[in-house]
């Protein structure tokens, strides 16, 4: 059987690009992009990592799209190397309420501690950082 290896992008459908690229950027720190497709049209991503989100404004989108496209029914987990005591006062400083967290849930690749927050469309956003491994202290060496 073939075999995925990534997730290229994903597409959000929103009310409000502009409120929905500047969340992302201040808030997440994704690089928004303009991108022109084959049909000449002005686009935009928001970029992060090796992936991005391309944006459709809801009553605009575009073909193909999924059956059922509405702004706010995502819930999206974004993996961080930033431990989360960083992202809380980040987020308090940006006043942006954490729903529920620290928790620990359980991801693609093992373990993680995750905050919750929602993007102006009341998507929900995980922010995930791998649970840090505890290791069982060393055994005392022998005496000389």
């Amino acid at each position: 059987m073939p075999k995925l290896t990534a997730l290229d992008h994903l597409v959000l459908t929103v009310a409000d690009i502009p409120a929905t690229i500047a969340f992302y950027r201040d808030t997440l720190g994704m690089t928004p992009e303009p991108f022109t497709p084959a049909d000449g049209t002005t686009r935009w991503a928001l970029k992060f990592g090796t992936s991005k989100i391309n944006l459709h404004q809801a009553g605009h989108e575009f073909t193909p799209k999924a059956a059922q496209v509405q702004p706010g029914s995502a819930d999206l987990c974004f993996l961080t190397d930033t431990p989360l005591e960083s992202w809380q006062a980040h987020l308090a400083a940006r006043d942006v309420p954490t729903e529920i967290g620290p928790i620990a849930r359980t991801g693609a690749t093992g373990p993680l501690m995750s905050i919750y927050i929602r993007d102006p469309d009341g998507n929900l956003i995980e922010i995930a950082e791998p649970a840090r491994s505890i290791s069982a202290p060393s055994p005392p060496s022998a005496p000389p």
